[in-house]
């Protein structure tokens, strides 16, 4: 086989491994299958058009069309026969728009849908004709990693967590394996290797520029690895979480965040922070508000609730009238007015629940219908102040009752729905849920199991919620906080087979005199949201109520720790939003003794009032940073009083050579011409750093003369300039130096005459990162790593000469 047809078969399985990363995306390999049919017919058919000297362009119409009939075939419309047809091209329009909106509707692992799995194949079919024209017919493989690179950037854009790193390192060694292909294919193209005596040389022997490549290849690499961990970046490297400062909520990174901030870890951390800090002020003419809501947690695996990434469309455009699509008639309309203090910095805007308008936002800030949140992946909450409107829904429970089951086919259950098997929570949801027939009676009994009277109590030094495992064993221990009850109540309805997800945001904190909501850190929350055919997400909080400021019942979802009382006419009207005291709830206002179990601010761990672990860090990562930042002119300036420093004794010491006249050195000439070289290496150094060529060529009266006319010196700094150049040249050619001569003030004039006529840049430079110092260091580097190479090449040598392929017949010489 030639060498353009085997470089075609490496380029199809390079682009298979570079699509590795996809198998994060689909809960099954039905994709795989398929991209394996059609890349290998793709590649079949190079093979085929190279074997027959099709031309270039023939080769790219081949694969195409090949493309194209394996779409066919795999995604038939009914009406072709093995060739497309009109309506064949219609089909391919119609799953382009079902794979639009099933990324709308559902989240990593998808299921096999014809239109994600139709979208998938044809993409990693085209960069298989991308990847295999560029590598084989325009010899340009580093350029082909730009289109295995977009397979990757794909579950990079819609995973929730960080993708596995197993895929990434098969589609990297994917990449890698197309270059040495096609490297070695260009070595065979030039004939056969020999060394110098004459003895043939495989492709594959190492020869000094390949030991060269692959040391550079493994620095690349490790610089590679290495610089993501310290870079700070939005998600955090490893840097950016050591300087963390916050939790995400209150503290931000950066503009927008898009909705990839970890919600539970923001929770717990504002929940246990010493201070309290005011987040948001708001005004709303509702008399009894309910929860403000920034985010939602839709996906429940073994580890634990995460949260999809928003997606939506512009609020310019307008957001959906709840109104239109629910049983419940009746709604209040209402209006309020918010304003965000600069501790609340983050990409998730806070907004109540059927929200039909925002005014006052900037362009950039998205609705998702979906999870009913407002979201911005470039602005920040910070400081902003808004309105909006929204309607208030006020089901009762007979209403809730007549809503219907889903249809388990409809995205909502299939998302909303998911969760790991344990038999504990099956045979608990079992049990509660026995003989209830309606959604909403299955939903309030297990609901109702969050009481005192079950053992369930609140306490916010209990870990956050993790894994599933941990939500499992928070049933068991029944002791926890808004985190634990919410992820539990979302996962028994899921279990009982009814779309449950855990909602964040703020209770309505502390009322002020003038009507204003202050609602700070110590509000921050979390609640359950089930679906309800009909109603839309319901809220329920099954935290209890009264360990909670601002917590807020409802008629159908009442505090279970109160007991059983008739709800007035008013109490009914309130539903959700209803007031905690209308429903015969006290409200607990925040106790000083934050050791209690029931407080709502933290356990005081004795770190109040002191500097915190984290400042400490951050101020010790600062001095090191400032620290190796002054490193080169520190090194500047220890050279140069060491030059100044005095070479010889006090004592004179005299010293007489034989000839025909005799010559008397005495410790004065020996530290006269030793001063005179080390004021000329010092002179040298400057000028380097102050960006004035050296000519190695010159005298030193020469160099003098030349510094003084292209730094443009004023008249003492030239007659130092001079002064200097006369002393290293009478201490390398005169019998007697130049002795009573104040070097150490002539160089100070001459800094200081260069410093006038240079630049604040140049200035700056000369000072914090003297060039004089960095070019020595470059030096060195390259000077050891001239030794490095060459006792490696010594060893390898050694090593060549005990290897056991020399014993090998073909070898012999």
């Amino acid at each position: 086989m030639s060498g353009r047809r085997r470089l075609g078969l490496v380029a199809a399985g390079a682009t298979l491994l570079a699509a590795a990363p996809i198998v994060s995306i689909f809960d099954s390999y039905t994709w795989l299958m398929q991209c394996l049919l059609t890349v290998g017919l793709i590649a079949g058919a190079a093979v085929g058009a190279r074997t027959l000297r099709f031309p270039s362009w023939a080769q790219a119409l081949s694969m195409i069309m090949v493309l194209l009939l394996t779409l066919t075939w795999l995604f038939p419309s009914g009406e072709e026969f093995l060739i497309p047809t009109p309506s064949t091209f219609g089909h391919f329009a119609d799953l382009f728009t079902q794979a639009g909106q099933d990324t709308r509707s559902y989240g990593v692992p998808v299921p096999d849908r014809d239109g994600l799995l139709f979208v998938t194949v044809l993409g990693i079919g085209s960069v298989a004709i991308a990847v295999d024209l560029l590598t084989v017919i325009a010899r340009r493989p580093a350029l082909a990693g730009l289109p295995m690179l977009a397979i990757y950037s794909v579950p990079v854009a819609v995973y929730v967590d960080s993708v596995p790193v197993l895929p990434f390192i098969i589609g990297a060694f994917g990449f890698l394996w197309l270059l040495v292909s096609d490297n070695i294919d260009r070595v065979r193209r030039f004939g056969r290797r020999f060394t110098g005596d004459g003895r043939d040389v495989d492709v594959w022997e190492p020869s000094p520029l390949a030991a060269a490549g692959r040391r550079l290849g493994l620095i690349g690499v490790i610089a590679a690895v290495l610089l993501p961990l310290l870079v700070p970046t939005i998600n955090g490297g490893l840097l950016s979480r050591l300087t963390q400062t916050g939790s995400g909520v209150g503290v931000g990174t950066g503009n927008g965040t898009g909705g990839r901030i970890n919600l539970f870890a923001s929770l717990a951390g504002e929940l246990t922070r010493t201070e309290v800090v005011d987040l948001v002020r708001l005004k709303t003419d509702e008399q009894t508000p309910y929860y403000l809501r920034f985010g939602v947690a839709d996906q429940l695996t073994t580890n634990g609730f995460g949260s999809r990434t928003p997606n939506g469309e512009s609020v310019t455009q307008g957001l959906p009238d709840p109104r239109t699509s629910t049983a419940t008639s009746n709604f209040t309309e209402h209006r309020a007015e918010v304003q965000v203090t600069d501790d609340l910095q983050q990409g998730m805007l806070p907004i109540y629940q059927n929200t039909v308008g925002v005014d006052g936002l900037q362009s950039g800030w998205n609705f998702d219908d979906n999870q009913q949140v407002v979201f911005s992946n470039r602005r920040s909450t910070k400081g902003l102040t808004y309105t909006f409107d929204y309607v208030r829904a006020r089901p009762t429970a007979a209403q809730l009752r007549q809503a219907e089951p889903l249809n388990p086919d409809d995205p909502i259950v299939r998302l909303n729905t998911a969760h790991p098997d344990d038999a504990a929570v099956t045979a608990l949801v079992d049990r509660l849920t026995a003989n209830k027939r309606t959604e909403y009676d299955k939903v309030l009994a297990l609901y109702e199991h969050f009481s005192s009277k079950n053992g369930f109590s609140y306490r916010l030094s209990t870990q956050p919620v993790g894994a599933s495992s941990e939500i499992a064993a928070f049933l068991n221990t029944k002791v926890g906080y808004c985190q634990q009850y919410a992820a539990a109540l979302a996962w028994m309805a899921r279990e009982a087979g009814i779309p449950a997800r855990v909602a964040f945001g703020f209770t309505r904190g502390e009322r002020e005199e003038d009507g204003t909501y202050k609602i700070t850190n110590r509000n921050a929350h979390a609640w359950t949201e089930v679906y309800l055919r009909g109603f839309g997400w319901i809220p329920f909080d099954a935290t209890p109520a009264a360990s909670v400021t601002g917590a807020a019942r409802s008629d159908y979802a009442p505090d279970v720790d109160l007991p059983t009382q008739a709800p007035t006419a008013a109490e009914s009207q309130a539903a959700p939003g209803a007031d905690p005291s209308a429903a015969g709830r006290v409200e607990r206002p925040d106790r000083a003794d934050l050791n209690d179990p029931g407080a709502v601010g933290p356990i005081d761990d004795g770190t109040s009032g002191g500097i915190s672990t984290t400042s400490v860090l951050i101020i010790a990562l600062a001095a090191l940073l400032l620290a190796l930042l002054l490193v080169p002119a520190l090194r500047r300036v220890l050279v140069r009083r060491h030059r100044h420093a005095a070479t010889v004794p006090k004592e004179p010491k005299v010293t007489t050579l034989g000839g025909p006249s005799d010559i008397v050195v005495t410790s004065e000439t020996t530290k006269a011409r030793a001063d005179a070289h080390a004021a000329w290496d010092e002179l040298m150094d400057t000028m380097v750093d102050f960006r004035i060529p050296i000519d190695l060529t010159e005298t030193p009266r020469v160099t003098a003369q030349r510094l003084v006319k292209d730094a443009v010196l004023l008249e003492e700094s030239a007659s130092a300039a001079t002064l200097l150049g006369s002393a290293e040249e009478r201490a390398r050619y005169a019998r007697t130096p130049l002795q009573g001569g104040e070097l150490t003030t002539a160089l100070t004039q001459v800094r200081k005459g260069l410093a006038r006529s240079a630049t604040r840049r140049t200035r700056v430079t000369a000072v914090l990162l003297p060039p004089s110092v960095l070019m020595r260091w470059r030096l060195g580097i390259a000077e050891g790593s001239a030794r490095l190479v060459g006792a490696s090449g010594r060893v390898r040598d050694v090593l060549v000469k005990f290897s056991p392929r020399r014993l090998l017949p073909h070898r012999s010489r």
